[in-house]
This record gives structure tokens, C-alpha cells and sequence, in this order.
């Protein structure tokens, strides 16, 4: 499976690159995210360059912790002793995107409090109005928010490209059947998707098909201006 790249119906999702996740120290760090960021970078850039939409989810509860719900109980960590947030709090430096993926003035933040992008929020009021049929996956981390934003996506009938090297996880500690490195549950998450959800490619060669389209690339505000503008209603396969 290969999907078409089409600037005028394509959306790259930026998934929690956010400084509650990246930063070292961090409760919830994913050391690998770190890594992955200069290959979404240059993705970012690329999509910028074609006019093919680019998106961010940033992952966060308010203060008081009234969304928390489900998420106080299965991370513990991560609320204090009234369920209250501790990190990943709404209004807070930490639920900013990492600078170097900095979102240019005029790109949409998709706020969400679940690990799907979908649930819950108007990712896919924006991504219907955009014309949008085809998502390019990239973020932290590979098998919660990224491998739950993809199966949304696809049960909702997206085209789906998640980036092999464009998402990360970390270590799964021992919960009563070994612990497993973040390596292996990359593996097999990839595997899993590529059989049954979506296609799965690497960010070198998602950037080839970005590099190799027709469409003239865009100025203006944030590089977004929409390529379905210019080039009418297309088919993205």
C-alpha cells in the first residue's frame, strides 16, 4: 500500500511533541522523541514549502483536574493526592510544541486530553473543511496518542502514512509479563499497523513524494495556503 501525496488533500499531524514529553527530567520523558525531531523538522519545513496543511495536537487536563477522569487512575504519577495534574497542565510552558518544531503563526493546535487526536476535540471538523483525506502521523508516542490517532483515523475512513522513523515510544516497564524496550514495541506497533491500518513509511521517503509534487510551492501565512486553491479537487491515491 502507497498512498498518493496531494498538497491539495493531504495534512501532516504533529502528535504531542511538547515539552512535557521531550524535556529531560520530565515525568512522562521519551527520550527517543528527542531523536525523531530533526527528521519531523524537516518534514514540517517541506509541507510548509508545498502548501500541504500542517497540524499539531498539544496533550493536556486543566488545573483542577475535572478531565482527567479515567487517565488519574492509570497514571498515578502524573496527579497528586486530590487527582490533579502535576504535569501536562493546560496554560503551562510544558504543553508548548519544542521550539524547534515551533508551530509557524497561523498553524492550528489541536488541544486534547485523551490519547487520540480525534476524541473529543475538532481535529476532524478542521480536517473536513480543509478538504483533508489523507494524514501523515508523526510524534510521540508510537503505541498510546500516535498508534490510537492512527486507528481513529483510519476506522473514519483517512488515508493513513505513519512514519516508521517519525514516531517514538519509550521502555515498557514489567506489569506481569517482562518489561520491553521501546524498540521492540515500536516493531511491533509498525507491524501491526502496516498489516491492518495504514501504510507505514519512513520519513525520508514520505519527503520524496512531498519534494515531488506539481504544485508551486507556497508563500504567505505559515506556508498553508491551500493547494486545493490552485489545483481543484484531486485524488490523493
Amino acid at each position: 500500500m502507497r498512498y498518493r501525496v496531494d498538497p491539495g488533500s493531504t495534512a501532516l499531524l504533529v502528535v504531542d511533541m511538547t515539552n512535557d514529553f521531550l524535556q529531560p527530567g520530565v515525568p512522562q520523558e521519551c527520550p527517543a522523541g528527542r531523536e525523531i525531531a530533526p527528521k519531523i523538522a524537516e518534514l514540517i519545513d517541506a509541507c510548509r514549502r508545498v502548501g500541504i496543511l500542517v497540524l499539531y495536537t498539544s496533550h493536556m487536563h486543566r488545573a483542577d483536574g475535572s478531565d482527567m477522569g479515567r487517565m488519574a487512575e492509570r497514571f498515578t504519577y502524573l496527579v497528586d493526592d486530590r487527582r490533579r495534574p502535576v504535569t501536562l497542565i493546560e496554560g503551562t510552558r510544558g504543553v508548548e510544541v519544542v521550539n524547534e518544531l515551533s508551530p509557524a503563526p497561523g498553524e492550528i493546535v489541536i488541544r486534547k486530553s485523551r490519547y487520540s487526536a480525534f476524541y473529543n476535540t475538532d481535529l476532524e471538523t478542521v480536517l473536513h473543511t480543509k478538504g483533508i483525506t489523507t494524514l501523515v502521523i508523526g510524534g510521540v508516542a508510537t503505541n498510546f496518542c500516535c498508534e490510537s490517532t492512527a486507528r481513529d483515523a483510519m476506522f473514519r475512513d483517512y488515508r493513513v502514512i505513519f512514519l516508521a522513523d517519525g514516531n517514538a515510544t519509550f521502555d515498557l516497564p514489567d506489569l506481569g509479563w517482562g518489561p520491553i524496550g521501546h524498540d521492540e514495541v515500536q516493531r511491533v506497533v509498525l507491524s501491526t499497523l502496516a498489516s491492518g491500518f495504514c501504510e507505514v513509511a519512513t520519513v525520508d521517503d514520505v519527503l520524496a513524494r512531498v519534494l515531488a509534487t506539481d504544485v508551486e510551492p507556497v508563500r504567505g501565512l505559515a506556508g498553508q495556503a491551500r493547494a486545493s486553491d490552485m489545483a481543484g479537487d484531486r485524488s490523493s491515491v
